[in-house]
């Protein structure tokens, strides 16, 4: 299942108890007041009240994505308290108390006290809270473990007045809805994870043949032409520097193509007139933002298939172009071109990495971060070169560039 899959799925799971409880709670509400009668066009009392419970879980959901921490907690808790309609709640790890939203802050040390039965065992638990101040008006806590699979990571207590049943159900709910956001945050750091690995892997498997071959050519030129040496020895540094950065999963469309011209003044040099590159990029897709290495492979593919082990010519053509919402790239080539079927099982990982450079790769991490339907298109069959495009989504959520552009595209 991809990336997007699996957070859909986690998302309804996550809406039907949470409607379920906003059903309750607009019940409640509705009964208590009959102001959200009168919002125009926005259907019953209960269905409006029902419409707010979802609009303020949504916008508590985007801290505990990033998991559960101190200043996560802090700013989700308001909204999760306002969900269940009570005096206070908190937010507790397995050691503390993360944040106390509302009245009766000083049952915090109590609260940890009676926490311990409940997170070991992870189950739910109400109890009565004892207070000397007069005018506390917590009598009772409701305690809603927090799980992420199987394992307990903290717990959510709503604490009230007096003791409720649907109290005890709706905390149950709201912290069930809690642990789905704190699974997907678990999800997003193992997907990011994922991808760390597959670009080290990637770098790991084009690196070595990429040096070698440069360091022979730049070494050919050092007796003979050593001003031309050094520029070389320049762009082999530049692109090995933006090739082994260690900040970011994403860069820019004119970051990954600068890099590339430097892989190709390389190429050049190695090949001389045999290879000859034309680039259409229309400028207003240079801020586009892409997985980190993610074009750069289809080049040197291109490069590998088009061009060695043939003594002829070969071209090779790279464009870029707007497409509305979408900015799509092509890399082609008139190369040997490649067996349909060999292709297949190259996307599929099971022909190795010789059959293709990084295809299968970067055809893995584009569905990962934008969906399968943004996986790699290419067009080949054995002596008709290759043609391979990318769509890529100007807008994508937490799709985002590590830093300020390096430069364009010389």
């Amino acid at each position: 299942m991809s990336a997007l899959g699996g957070f859909l799925a986690g998302l309804c799971v996550a809406l039907l108890p949470l409607t379920a409880a906003g059903f309750w709670l607009g019940r409640r509400t509705a009964r208590r007041s009959g102001r959200t009668a009168s919002l125009a066009g926005l259907g019953t009392p209960v269905e409006h009240a029902t419409f707010e419970t979802l609009h303020t879980a949504s916008l508590a959901a985007p801290p505990l994505r990033a998991g559960l921490t101190e200043e996560t907690a802090r700013r989700a808790a308001r909204r999760l308290r306002s969900l269940l309609g009570t005096d206070a709640l908190c937010l507790t790890d397995l050691d503390r108390v993360l944040v106390w939203d509302g009245v009766g802050a000083h049952h915090r040390a109590e609260i940890m006290e009676r926490l311990a039965g409940p997170l070991e065992s992870g189950r739910g638990e109400a109890f009565r809270l004892g207070c000397a101040t007069p005018d506390c008006p917590l009598r009772w806590a409701v305690v809603a473990p927090l799980t992420v699979d199987d394992r307990v990571h903290g717990a959510l207590v709503a604490c009230a007045p007096g003791e409720s049943a649907v109290l005890v159900r709706a905390a149950g709910e709201v912290a069930r809805w809690v642990s789905v956001q704190l699974e997907l945050a678990d999800l997003d750091r193992s997907r990011t994870r994922l991808i760390e690995a597959e670009i080290r892997a990637l770098r790991a498997q084009i690196s070595p043949h990429f040096i070698f071959n440069s360091l022979a050519v730049i070494a050919s030129f050092v007796r003979t032409d050593p001003e031309r040496a050094r520029e070389l020895l320049l762009e082999f540094a530049d692109f090995t520097r933006y090739s082994f950065r260690r900040h970011g999963d994403f860069t820019t469309l004119a970051d990954e193509l600068h890099a590339i011209d430097h892989y190709l003044a390389l190429v050049r040099a190695r090949f001389g007139d045999r290879l000859t590159v034309t680039l259409q990029i229309a400028p207003e897709v240079l801020p586009v933002t892409l997985p980190f290495l993610c074009l750069q492979p289809l080049v040197e593919n291109a490069v590998k298939h088009g061009l060695e082990g043939r003594g002829d010519r070969c071209g090779i053509g790279i464009t870029a172009r707007d497409e509305g919402a979408e900015a799509v790239v092509v890399i082609e080539d008139d190369g040997a071109g490649m067996d349909p079927e060999l292709l297949r099982r190259i996307l599929a990982g099971e022909a190795g990495p010789t059959g293709g450079i990084g295809l299968s790769n970067v055809d893995d991490r584009l569905r990962q971060v934008y969906g399968d339907e943004y996986g790699l298109v290419i067009e080949t069959a054995e002596g008709a070169g290759m043609k391979v495009t990318v769509r890529l989504p100007k807008y994508q959520p937490g799709v985002h560039p590590a830093g300020p552009g390096t430069g364009g595209l010389r």
